[in-house]
């Protein structure tokens, strides 16, 4: 009876992957989160699951249903890391069915890869996956995995009620209440004995035991399970036997020789999988992304009060801007020195500081040798923006070949035992600001590497909307629909439908249960549901849809005003502005009564054609305004081109007399300049926010916006060799444009 009903819901979630809607409204994108909760209440049925999902994968590959493969998949691995204990048969067959997917194309083979590496480490160490995920989650210290995750959760509060915005501080809030760094040391070491020992080991009374213990203790067999489980990969001679003997060594010690023989009371128990660490933030300064990463990676001391903390990161900033050009890669102090650069004037207050006795003391003396002090090449410091451009796009990097009489090869680079992973809740205007932050972040970078060589950044999206727009940012498009204002989330769930069926679900439902009247039930929902699928989304969701920033240069009618650079991700509208002065307005009528309305616009741009050619075209026309979508309508055509839609003016000549009509001229492009042939101004509006229009623009220049990275080394290239204009050097192997990446459960499934 169970198992038929597990089998059944199952089935129910691939008919809707299908299209077959449940009747209930409400139950779309609850059926994967009611499915995990149903064996949550029940661990003893998580064979169960797992052994349906196999089968259905693999009929799903018989059948050539491979649209069902992703979610079933995802599905397993979740189920499997939370259950407490699976058969290695079991594992064995979910592993030889990740190696089938190698055969296939991307995405498939890339998760099945993925999947297939973490289930051979799995079935070695039972228990590895949970363990990994709870310490890198709860930021525990541990030696053998010094791994540490955050997820930041940023909303625009001009773009979300205040309602809403409070419901998720709430909620984000009241998960990690319950959740002590003991109690979830004790979840790890009652977890690890359950996946390793099975159902022979007494979990109530290792429960007990471990509950009366003080939390050093407790720590102090958090630490010995880490290291028995994480030797376990690091030894290839290590088989399963071997560290099922030194847990249940362990699980003796600790229960004792009178309760350890106890035969264990209810089977299989559940050690939950704690809420990973969540802090919400309302975006309201443009570099408060960053500042939020700088102390994830270098938290301050909790002495300092709120007065430090704004000090410390000026100061940060200070050195950061001191470095002068974006060429220099290093940091620069002006500093007045009383040093005269000989070894015998040095007081002797400095001699006599250091003890002979101690050996560290006695090498960091100041030892002055003769020569130049050498400055470090270009290519040491460009190895580590590399090394942050290793994502979407990059190229593999050259290997360098070291000539003779130049110093050793430097130290291995820093470890990125950090991630940050970065919720955006809103509608494309948000991932606008998050274009902006995060070309800021990459040029910031160049200029002085902090954050590259020790933090993974991962980027997630949840679309929500409001249902009636009231705030300043949202006037201008109120009228605005779902659909136009999240064009990159419809995007991402035609290219993944396990993304469409249970995140782009919350567009609504995010401000429904936040507007929900106070009541028991309500608590129940949000409490789990909303963190629940946020915890869902950023741990499984590991593949990126990579989309192109552009950039805009932006010319203004008056000459004293400097032009403005600036970077879109969605969309870019350009209208024509009202005149202000009388002159202008009767010049406007006169020129409206013959030529029809709008403004002369001469349009330069390259042609997108299939060779890939350059083809530069230049057109002049008149036009009411025109709108540049960087986001296709359709999952197949490239992310990486401009469809621009200009509303030109016809003038017609009839015998009636003269009239006009305004015709769709559309182009294809990845680069355009657009002038305004009569000096007339016109309005430029980016990623549908108000907040970023300009006005008096009588030009604008638009193309892809470069990786930062790459234009400090092509600089330097240039500087060298002035004829040189195609990439030669290092610039051939690092990535041209900047992509910013969404995370996706499956990215684009062609």
């Amino acid at each position: 009876e169970v198992e038929s009903d597990i089998l059944r819901r199952v089935r129910t979630l691939l008919r809707e992957l299908d299209g077959h809607h449940p009747a209930c409204q409400c139950d779309r994108g609850m059926l994967r989160w009611t499915l995990h909760k149903k064996i949550d209440q029940n661990p003893s049925n998580s064979s169960i699951l797992v052994r349906i999902l196999v089968k259905e994968l693999e009929r799903a590959e018989r059948g050539d249903f491979r649209h069902y493969i992703i979610p079933l998949l995802h599905t397993l691995m979740y189920t499997l890391i939370k259950a407490p204990s699976i058969s290695d048969e079991l594992c064995s067959r979910v592993y030889d069915f990740c190696t089938k997917l190698l055969t296939l194309p991307k995405p498939f083979c890339t998760i099945g890869l993925d999947y297939a590496i973490r289930l051979k480490t799995e079935r070695t160490a039972p228990g590895t996956l949970y363990q990994r995920m709870v310490i890198s989650e709860q930021s525990l210290r541990s030696d053998p995995y010094p791994y540490q995750e955050k997820i930041f959760i940023f909303a625009d509060p001009e773009l979300l009620s205040e309602a809403i915005c409070n419901a998720l501080v709430n909620d984000t809030e009241a998960a990690q209440v319950s959740q002590s760094p003991q109690a979830c040391m004790c979840y790890v070491i009652i977890h690890a004995m359950q996946a390793a020992l099975g159902e022979g080991c007494n979990i109530s009374g290792l429960r007990a035991s471990l509950q009366d213990m003080p939390t050093s203790d407790v720590e102090h067999w958090f630490q010995q399970v880490v290291a028995a489980v994480e030797c376990v990969g690091n030894e290839a001679s290590t088989d399963r036997g071997q560290h099922t003997a030194r847990l249940e060594k362990i699980y003796h010690t600790i229960l004792g020789s009178s309760q350890a023989g106890d035969p264990p009371l209810g089977g299989l128990q559940d050690a939950p999988l704690p809420n990973p660490n969540i802090s919400f933030h309302l975006w309201t300064e443009d570099d408060q992304l960053w500042k939020e990463l700088v102390l994830f990676i270098r938290p301050l001391s909790h002495s300092c009060d709120p007065d430090c903390l704004s000090q410390d990161l000026d100061n940060f900033e200070i050195q950061d801007i001191i470095s002068g050009c974006e060429c220099c890669e290093q940091t620069r102090f002006s500093v007045l020195s009383t040093d005269s650069g000989i070894e015998r004037d040095l007081p002797l207050a400095v001699e006599d500081s250091f003890t002979p006795c101690s050996a560290e003391m006695e090498q960091s003396r100041l030892h002055r040798k003769g020569g130049i002090k050498k400055k470090p090449s270009p290519l040491e410091s460009v190895a580590f923006l590399q090394a942050g451009c290793n994502g979407p796009g990059a190229k593999p990097p050259v290997k360098l070949q070291r000539r003779m009489g130049s110093p050793p090869d430097p130290a291995a680079p820093l470890q990125r035992l950090h991630t940050a992973r970065i919720v955006l809740l809103g509608d494309d205007r948000i991932l606008g600001r998050l274009a902006q932050a995060y070309h800021s972040l990459r040029k910031r970078e160049t200029r002085r590497v902090f954050l590259t060589p020790r933090l993974n950044l991962q980027f997630y999206y949840i679309p929500v909307v409001m249902g009636q727009p009231n705030t300043s940012a949202v006037t201008d498009h109120a009228a605005m629909g779902q659909e136009e204002l999240c064009e990159v989330a419809a995007y991402l769930g035609r290219a993944d439908p396990w993304y469409e069926s249970n995140i782009n679900t919350l567009c609504h439902m995010i401000p429904k249960l936040a507007t929900m009247p106070s009541s028991p039930s309500k608590h129940l929902v949000t409490d789990l549901f909303i963190t629940d699928v946020i915890s869902y989304y950023v741990r499984m969701g590991i593949q990126p849809v990579c989309f192109q920033v552009y950039t805009v240069k932006i010319f203004f009618n008056d000459p004293a005003q400097e032009p403005v650079e600036d970077v879109f991700l969605t969309e870019l509208r350009a209208q024509m502005q009202d005149s202000i002065s009388h002159r202008e307005l009767s010049m406007t009528k006169k020129k409206t009564t013959l030529d029809g309305p709008g403004l002369d616009l001469t349009v330069t741009y390259r042609k997108v054609v299939v060779s890939d050619r350059a083809k530069e075209l230049t057109t002049s026309l008149r036009s009411t305004g025109l709108v540049m979508k960087a986001i296709p309508a359709d999952e197949a055509e490239d992310l990486v081109c401009l469809n621009v839609n200009i509303t030109e003016i016809i003038r017609i000549n009839n015998l009636s007399g003269r009239s006009f009509s305004a015709v769709a001229n559309k182009l294809k492009t990845r680069s355009i300049k657009i002038r305004s042939a009569e000096q007339r101004p016109f309005t430029v509006c980016l990623d549908k926010d108000s907040r970023r229009a300009y006005r008096n623009v009588i030009s604008m220049e638009v193309s892809s916006c470069l990786e930062p990275s790459y234009c400090l080394q092509k600089a330097r290239t240039m500087k060298f060799n002035l004829q040189e204009t195609e990439d030669v050097g290092l610039v051939k192997y690092m990535p041209k444009s900047l992509l910013l990446p969404i995370n996706t459960f499956a990215g684009v499934i062609q």
